[in-house]
């Protein structure tokens, strides 16, 4: 008995050691990785020093160049309204509005102080004019006509914009209005700005909204509006498009800045700046670090085809998997891009019913041996299960071919 007690005890300190050497070789893995890192990471550039929260990405990866604090919440005052011409315009994509829609002032929209384009109560103007309004002057008034005509009220815009933002990712994030005036609980992050105005971006209609810097509204009326973009890098900046300022005494002077050079766009927000000034020379700054340092390296061009998605039991065999965008990954300039390459890791086949829009698989870029970049797949349209009589006669016709 004594030495089946003596073995026990031993077997239990060799097991004891065993966890513990594990616990250890966990641990240095951990700090390798870790160390790893920060050594490919090299020193982080002296960018936005004053700003209280920052960040600069490349817009079409969507890689991280330079973040400060970005997660921070923060008001964002008027770069709010970033989210409003999202909604505006994914509904005008969508055919639930027309730039050519007219749009009535209510009493409401036309009480909002602050920067405003001075709309009358019962005014009208086309969703494509408020627009206008919106992005170059930061018109409070203009924002709550858009969002009634919209959503029906401003309340219900509001839900649509905290809903939208779930969907994109901003987890920093909670509006209370459609033009950033200050209300308490209402806050977002430069990361989450920074998402916003990725996805606003990718329309070429608002871009020349954004990017412009003076126009008119009420042109042929007795009194034009003389409309001067609020965002002066779009005039002194070389490539800068856009994209929207903002300033409350509470959340000091903010921007979330777009600009492209050689075919990259990069996206850059700074919140909480303690001047127009210095906002404008951070963000260009930033620009400049980016633009200098980095390129983007095209793996897939929109409109190739990537792939064939086999469906089982579907109203159709297979489908093309044609790429919705521009497929590249961030690098730095000089760098070695010969192993660059990509795979496809989504299963042979999916059997119907498949909805438009549901994840498939992912494309995954590598480096060689290492993973750089991994970009979600989704079904390019909607395939219903095949009728059984559809089916027999695919069966049939299979047999003698």
């Amino acid at each position: 008995m004594k030495k089946i007690t003596v073995a026990m005890l031993v077997i239990s300190m060799l097991l004891m050691n065993l966890t513990i050497v594990q616990a250890h070789a966990n641990e240095a893995k951990m700090e390798l990785q870790e160390e790893a890192i920060e050594s490919n990471s090299g020193t982080a550039p002296a960018l936005a020093e004053n700003a209280l929260s920052a960040i600069v990405i490349d817009a079409e990866s969507g890689t991280v160049i330079f973040e400060k604090d970005s997660h921070q919440k923060l008001p964002p005052a008027s770069i709010t309204k970033i989210m409003t011409m999202l909604l505006v315009m994914e509904a005008v994509d969508q055919g639930k509005l027309k730039l050519t829609d007219m749009v009535s002032t209510s009493e409401r929209a036309a009480s909002m102080g602050g920067s405003q384009i001075f709309l009358e109560v019962g005014e009208q103007m086309t969703v494509e004019d408020m627009l206008k309004g919106v992005a170059m002057a930061s018109g409070n008034d203009a924002s709550v006509a858009l969002a009634e005509k919209l959503a029906g009220t401003e309340e219900q815009f509001v839900t649509m914009m905290n809903e939208r933002a779930l969907e994109l990712g901003m987890k920093n994030t909670h509006f209370m209005n459609s033009n950033g005036l200050p209300v308490e609980n209402h806050y977002s992050s430069a990361y989450d700005i920074a998402l916003l105005s990725k996805e606003l971006m990718k329309y070429d209609l608002i871009r020349s909204f954004t990017g412009k810097y003076q126009d008119y509204l009420r042109k042929d009326s007795e009194k034009p509006f003389w409309l001067v973009n609020t965002n002066k890098l779009v005039r002194f900046y070389d490539g800068a498009d856009g994209i929207k300022t903002g300033y409350t005494s509470e959340a000091k002077f903010c921007l979330a800045a777009s600009a492209t050079r050689d075919g990259m766009r990069v996206i850059a927000v700074v919140m909480g700046a303690p001047s127009t000034k210095v906002r404008n020379a951070e963000v260009s700054q930033m620009l400049d670090y980016s633009f200098a340092q980095y390129m983007n390296y095209p793996i897939i061009k929109k409109g190739d085809v990537i792939g064939t998605l086999e469906i089982e039991k579907g109203m159709e065999n297979k489908v093309d998997l044609v790429a919705p965008q521009n497929f590249s990954i961030l690098v730095r300039r000089g760098s070695n891009t010969d192993q660059i390459h990509y795979v496809l890791d989504m299963d042979e086949s999916m059997k119907a019913p498949i909805v438009k829009d549901q994840p498939i698989g992912k494309l995954i870029v590598y480096q060689d041996d290492q993973m750089v970049k991994e970009y979600e797949l989704l079904a390019p349209q909607t395939i219903e299960r095949s009728t059984w009589w559809k089916l027999l006669k695919r069966s049939t016709r299979s047999l003698f071919h």
